[in-house]
């Protein structure tokens, strides 16, 4: 007796079929044409158990789940050798303050003059003889000398640096590397921007100092907007966002701001 095994391939895997036949001792293998002979009651049992069993170990198989596709947002800091004029840092806030955007383009709106004090007044009025006498003079005064001493007549280009000088706070020393030396350090913020910035509640909690504002500030307000919020919201607050009795009913935000119902 012999036996041969074939194997064919389907789509959903592999079958085995079993196939015997009976041949004379001595006799070779079948001819191409030759019938097999009739299977015996035990060759076809055999052969049975043989096909029933590669069909349970198709059927029990388990299947593999195909797994969902998960997108994934990153969002990095370049790293100093990176950075560069054309380097964006990416930035994901965490919180931002609800109608900001609506609320800011309006703000613009209002200081499209230009006409507030903060846009007319600058150092040349430090000299001023009929000025009441301030600690400004005296801080400009201290700090032209150590200018001269130590960076030539120049001015420091790090905040570490500025802060150091008599006078100058946080507030100047971003100011003054903006305006400088073309640097974007932080956001200037000054009792109008700190008093405006609570108002419109673009701060997730109170803050009770410029400086806590300016940290506020600087987790969720885009980075290319740094520069200009000072000068907008100091003369927005000189003007019509008073620290007493301010205009609401002039302000085009009154609809949408936290503040305006209770000032």
């Amino acid at each position: 007796m012999c036996c041969r095994l074939e194997f064919g391939m389907k789509a959903s895997g592999m079958r085995m079929v079993t196939r015997s036949w009976s041949r004379e001792p001595g006799a070779g293998p079948r001819g191409i044409g030759e019938e097999a002979a009739p299977l015996g009651r035990g060759e076809a049992a055999a052969g049975t158990q043989w096909h029933f069993f590669a069909e349970g170990r198709k059927s029990h198989r388990p299947m593999r789940r195909q797994r969902k596709a998960q997108s994934l947002s990153v969002a990095y800091e370049a790293s100093d050798d990176e950075k560069g004029e054309g380097t964006e840092l990416l930035k994901v806030p965490s919180w931002e303050p609800q109608d900001w955007q609506q609320q800011l383009a309006n703000i613009r709106t209002m200081r499209s003059g230009k006409d507030a004090p903060v846009d007319q007044l600058g150092v040349e009025h430090c000299y001023d003889p009929s000025a009441p006498p301030k600690n400004k003079v005296k801080y400009i005064k201290q700090t032209s000398a150590i200018l001269q001493q130590r960076y030539g007549g120049d001015i420091p280009a790090s905040v570490a640096e500025l802060v150091a000088l008599p006078g100058v706070g946080p507030k100047m020393a971003h100011l003054a590397m903006a305006v400088a030396w073309g640097t974007v350090s932080g956001i200037a913020v000054d009792t109008h921007v700190h008093r405006i910035a609570n108002r419109l509640k673009w701060t997730k909690k109170v803050t009770k100092s410029p400086e806590e504002t300016r940290r506020a500030l600087e987790e969720w307000l885009p980075r290319n907007l740094w520069s200009e919020i000072n000068g907008l919201l100091v003369g927005f607050g000189q003007q019509t966002c008073l620290p007493v009795r301010p205009r609401c009913q002039a302000c085009l935000n009154q609809a949408m701001c936290p503040a305006a119902h209770r000032l």
